[in-house]
């Protein structure tokens, strides 16, 4: 992390080393960090203080004249350098020459967005560190490796996750890194420095209340309890939820009972069908126990009803007075 990013979010003053070098195949977070900087560099210094090198206007002789050129600028020099990917290694003499003079009050920041085919030059990494330099790498994770990486970067940020906690956020907002770095600097900034979450907290805070609500609507579902059932459905829809949405959530948990089931019909112990839930560790539990109560032949027969109660929703029921009194119907005929 650019040290002016982490004075940034800690609300003091930010400073700058001279070269910066951002790189790797994580492009989003990659232009994430670029246009952080850029929004910095001009609350800083200005517009007139930003000097951007795109496209063909990028590259190692346009870069190396700018830092040997006068320059009555006042305050910090920013020099925002993208495209650094396509350079190549004959090409650098000069910006390197030009890079061991660097002016003072003068910042550079490589970006280059990698893949297989094209990398930063290593001699672009070595005239970095030889002008005191900040390397940054920025690599896609790999889904198994995720949870890791949200413990981590909760860290950054002073939060304690463990890995069931990890694990809902990822269930809750999918795998896409800059979400889930949002959705951490939201927790963060709730729960306080230094706080420790675990599962069960994450689906606290991560979730909108209706959609918290409309899960424990198909947990009362699959557990078999019609009186809980009904009352939550009736205070979703007092709140404005309409039935397509909460119809979603009541399949999704009652297919995965279903799966669940199926698995301890075939004698597959419970400790491994945790493993492929994504949801935290107590939540699992008692999806498995539920599951194991109701039976594949209920929640099958349950699946079927959430799909007639949908076609009635759409106007297909016969004989439905409105689509609440046949999903109240629905919903004691399925959790009774």
């Amino acid at each position: 992390m650019l040290a002016s990013e982490a004075a940034h979010r800690l609300g003091s003053m930010p400073t700058f080393k001279p070269v910066y070098l951002i790189h790797g195949d994580d492009h989003g977070r990659i232009a994430e960090r670029r246009a952080r900087l850029r929004a910095l560099a001009e609350a800083e210094s200005g517009t007139q203080g930003v000097e951007l090198f795109e496209g063909e206007a990028s590259s190692p002789e346009a870069v190396a004249a700018a830092l040997n050129a006068m320059t009555f600028a006042l305050g910090r020099r920013f020099l925002i350098v993208d495209g650094v990917e396509r350079w190549k290694e004959r090409e650098l003499k000069a910006l390197e020459a030009a890079l061991e003079s660097i002016p003072p009050d003068t910042t550079v920041a490589f970006f280059a967005r990698e893949d297989s085919r094209v990398k930063a030059p290593g001699r672009v990494h070595d005239a970095v560190r030889k002008a005191g330099g900040d390397i940054s790498t920025e690599a896609s994770v790999k889904p198994w490796e995720l949870p890791k990486w949200v413990v981590a970067r909760a860290a950054e940020l002073d939060l304690r996750l463990d890995s069931d906690a990890a694990r809902a956020l990822i269930g809750h907002v999918g795998d896409r890194q800059q979400r889930l770095l949002r959705e951490l600097e939201k927790l963060a900034l709730g729960a306080g420095p230094g706080a420790a979450l675990d599962g069960a907290d994450v689906e606290e805070l991560a979730a909108p209340s209706a959609e918290r609500r409309a899960w424990t609507l198909a947990d009362a579902l699959v557990a078999g309890d019609a009186q809980a059932a009904t009352r939550i459905y009736l205070a979703l829809r007092a709140q404005g939820e309409r039935v397509p949405g909460l119809l979603y959530w009541m399949t999704q948990r009652v297919r995965d009972a279903h799966n669940v089931a199926e698995a301890l019909e075939r004698g597959e112990p419970p400790a491994q069908i945790k493993r492929r839930l994504r949801m935290p560790s107590r939540a699992a539990d008692r999806l498995i126990a539920d599951a194991r109560q109701a039976g594949v032949e209920r929640l099958e027969r349950a699946i079927e009803q959430i799909a007639d109660l949908e076609l009635a929703s759409r106007g297909g029921g016969i004989g439905a007075a409105s689509e609440d009194t046949a999903a109240v119907r629905a919903i004691q005929e399925i959790a009774g």
